[in-house]
């Protein structure tokens, strides 16, 4: 086979490289990185990988059956595992198959190392069959995208691209190789992992003006992002709400959880709709944002979310969010962890005792109409406990008082949502993960990910059954992989129910006339626990909720994966 020239290589003192080919030096880096888990699904031109694993026993290969569900595997393993994701995908189109669970992935800041095999470079002017050129494709979506020509060069593309991700806003990373990249050979020199601390202190004056301004304030509102589970400043975040006696409220497409849910001060979601959002704002005088977006919308609207008069402050890893959509009085670059206590302990002393009074008695008001607002929402599951079909308030609401205090939970809902946050906890920085891209298909995929990360925590999935569809072909692989203590329930309403709710509010033709095209997935019904069961899980069906704490806790406690589909009231 031809292969590309390049330069001679140096050695190092009197120490000479030693020779391997492409293949090799791709597994050697991986493992030095810390990588165990390669997703992928492999076609023509990763077959040099895939004999390279062969004789590989330090990192598995974990086969998915379509490449987005490999992309949300990934996804789930890095963020649940805060770690680096390995995706290989097949040219062209499995590239393009996995475009829309790269765009969650970007969305959500996974780290990800996504590589795509590449024709040999010695015909690829002849255009032949699923070629494209890779790194355009990709380059919307990552925060680096390169093809590799050399296998001299592929340890410094390698090495850079990792580095890249793991760096302060992580995020995915593309690499096309090309086979013959992967079967040259020459003397290598490999490198070495270059990390880039994360714990970046925010600016001294910034952060004495934000102490300032929250010390002085009458009602703080607190908004949390991402950025504080991604640099595990609970503890922190919880301590700054404290002294101040201010509401916490998760931002309005959190990926991950952002706060303990079971605090007294945690306010649930913010919501995603610009009317509700100002009038959560109106009762404040000063917004405090830790790593959270301002604001992410569903829907436009003739109501700005954010008030007049309003002083905004940021805290956030990402310089890109800062001062994004509204002026911002104060605006800090940093680490949430490392920039917090400062904040805290400049409050504290600005205070005084005095302030610190009020900010107590702050703090008892703002914990009643938080407990209150929680007792009617437990009151409004229980009023819907006993109905059938299953309402989504009820179904929440049982789920979270049936899950061990270390489960884990996946998250893609979409309409079914509403305040779940409230009602099953979330008390730790890997406890919960969403889907903040928007992209449906995520999370069926993304449990698995996430199982593998943390194999030791249950995990429960909780997937519309529209959502479930995209990335059925996952099931395989959570069965393949023998994962215990993983449960998928499955919400079937029948449809696409977010949609039909927003058709319905255009008040057009579909309000008139009960008429909701290419919405409605019943017709006939899907069988999901029988092609559950053609993948090799358990499955059950429930139509009450003794029946889901049944089948729960059964999955849960059962040798293999488990399969719940819920039958879930369909009004909207």
């Amino acid at each position: 086979m031809a292969q590309i020239a390049h330069p001679p290589l140096r050695s190092h003192g009197d120490t000479a490289l030693p020779l391997m080919t492409g293949q090799r030096a791709f597994l050697e880096i991986l493992r030095e990185e810390g990588v165990e888990l390669i997703f992928g699904n492999p076609g023509t031109t990763e077959l040099a990988l895939m004999d390279a694993l062969a004789n590989e026993t330090s990192i598995r290969y974990v086969l998915a059956l379509q490449e987005a569900a490999v992309v949300a595997m990934a996804d789930g393993y890095a963020q649940a595992g805060a770690r680096l994701g390995v995706v290989n995908l097949h040219a062209a189109p499995g590239l393009g198959n996995g475009i829309g669970m790269l765009y969650d992935a970007q969305k959500s800041g996974a780290p990800l190392l996504v590589t795509a095999g590449q024709h040999d470079q010695v015909f690829g002017l002849t255009e032949p069959n699923l070629w494209a050129e890779l790194p355009p494709i990709a380059r919307p979506f990552v925060k680096w995208s390169y093809e590799v020509h050399r296998v001299a060069d592929l340890p410094r593309a390698m090495r850079r691209a990792i580095k890249v991700a793991l760096t302060p806003p992580t995020g995915p990373v593309f690499l096309s190789i090309p086979g013959d990249v992967l079967l040259a050979e020459a003397e290598l020199d490999l490198g070495a992992p270059t990390r880039v601390a994360p714990r970046m202190r925010g600016d001294a004056e910034a952060v004495a003006r934000a102490a300032e301004r929250l010390a002085g304030a009458a009602r703080p509102v607190l908004f949390a992002g991402d950025a504080v589970a991604k640099s595990d400043a609970f503890g922190e975040l919880v301590a700054l709400a404290e002294l101040l006696g201010a509401p916490v409220y998760m931002e309005g497409a959190a990926s991950t959880a952002v706060f303990p849910t079971t605090h007294p001060l945690f306010a649930g979601h913010s919501g995603r709709l610009g009317p509700k959002l100002r009038a959560t704002l109106s009762a404040h005088d000063v917004l405090f944002s830790v790593g959270a977006d301002l604001f992410l919308l569903s829907l436009p609207s003739a109501v700005e979310p954010m008030p007049e008069g309003l002083t905004v402050l940021h805290l956030d890893s990402d310089p890109w969010e800062i001062g994004k959509n509204y002026p911002e009085e104060v605006g800090i670059l940093g680490d949430p962890k490392a920039t917090l206590p400062e904040i805290a302990a400049l409050v504290s002393a600005r205070l005084g005792e005095a302030g610190r009074a009020r900010a107590s008695a702050r703090r008892a008001e703002v914990e009643g109409t938080i407990a209150a607002s929680r007792a009617g929402l437990r009151a409004a599951a229980a009023a819907e406990a006993a109905k059938t079909p299953i309402r989504p308030t009820a179904l929440m609401a049982a789920i979270g008082d049936a899950l061990p205090a270390n489960a884990v939970v996946i998250e893609e809902t979409l309409s079914s949502q509403g305040r779940m946050n409230e009602l099953i906890p979330s008390l730790d920085a890997r406890s919960y993960f969403g889907m903040r891209g928007g992209g449906i298909g995520w999370g069926l995929p993304a449990a698995i990910g996430a199982k593998l990360a943390q194999p030791e925590r249950p995990l429960v999935a909780l997937i519309g059954d529209g959502s479930a569809l995209y990335t059925c072909q996952g099931l395989w692989t959570a069965a393949n992989q023998g994962l215990r203590g993983l449960v998928f329930v499955i919400l079937n309403n029948g449809g696409y129910r977010i949609l039909k709710q927003r058709a319905r509010d255009m008040r057009g033709a579909v309000a008139q006339t009960g008429r909701f095209i290419g919405m409605n997935i019943a017709e006939p019904a899907i069988d999901y626990p029988g092609f559950a069961r053609s993948f090799g899980l358990a499955a059950t069906r429930v139509s009450t909720l003794d029946e889901l704490r049944a089948a729960l806790a059964a999955g849960l406690a059962g040798d293999r994966p488990h399969l719940i589909d819920v039958v879930m009231d369909q009004s909207l």
